[in-house]
């Protein structure tokens, strides 16, 4: 890629530092990258996960939908325990735990919560009604896994395994670079990237932005999320951060 036809920076809002994974991915891809992080992921009381995993052998199946919820369980939890299945939300997360010695027994094709019910419905059988999944998930988990294997017939114990809350953004350092069209797409890695970020900068500075830039989610849940806002996006073909960062440069390169 030319210098003459550098595209305009990109806007990460994942919770991730000025190094993270996704800002590498996108600079390895020539691209300079704004960091505005609009959700900050912090540890949860520990109480009733450290509960349920006390009681782990009485489950059928853990259901991880984040590498966050990984780390808060492999911290307590380091072996993988014996005679209960592993279910996965995306490859990534599925990565994390083969990484740690941990069998990954359900990965469902696309990286989303909808994908994940679908694939248990699809090997659901008489002999896994009652079963006992035990859901360590985010503190603004979607309801879309627990209510779906509810409703399957299984016994859904959702705890609280980490905290996702509003991050610190310099709203006016944003809403200056906005005001100069210094964007040239905004990635979403989740639904509460996008609620934060239109929450923290307002919505017409939100809208602005969007009408600016394209907005490019990592999966289906997160597109949804900006399309109730009144905006579509471009959506990762690979709903990991090198398919985020591989759909972001395609867009900019259909906008030069």
């Amino acid at each position: 890629m030319s210098t003459s036809a550098r595209p305009k920076a990109v806007v990460v809002t994942r919770a991730e530092g000025t190094d993270g994974p996704l800002t590498r991915e996108l600079r390895g891809l020539g691209l300079e990258v704004l960091s505005w992080p609009a959700v900050s992921v912090s540890a949860a009381d520990p109480s009733a996960l450290e509960a349920a995993l006390r009681a782990v052998s009485s489950f059928g199946w853990i259901v991880f939908a984040s590498r966050h919820a990984v780390a808060a369980v492999l911290e307590r939890l380091p072996a993988a325990p014996r005679g209960v299945r592993i279910a996965a939300v995306g490859k990534a997360t599925a990565l994390t735990l083969r990484q740690r010695g941990w069998a990954v027994d359900l990965v469902p094709e696309e990286s989303s919560a909808g994908a994940l019910v679908e694939a248990f419905a699809a090997q659901w059988s008489r002999a896994d009604a009652g079963v006992r999944i035990l859901y360590p998930a985010s503190s603004r988990a979607l309801p879309t896994i627990a209510a779906g294997l509810t409703q399957l017939g299984a016994a859904v114990m959702q705890v609280e395994a980490y905290r996702t809350d509003a991050a610190g953004l310099d709203v006016a350092e944003c809403r200056a670079c906005i005001a100069r069209a210094g964007v040239g797409a905004v990635t979403f890695a989740s639904p509460s990237a996008v609620t934060e970020l239109a929450r923290s900068l307002g919505e017409e500075d939100f809208e602005r932005l969007l009408s600016d830039a394209p907005a490019v989610a990592i999966g289906r849940t997160t597109a949804r999320e900006l399309a109730a806002r009144g905006h579509a996006a471009v959506v990762a073909e690979s709903a990991t951060l090198h398919g985020l960062a591989l759909a972001t440069l395609r867009t900019l390169q259909t906008r030069l």
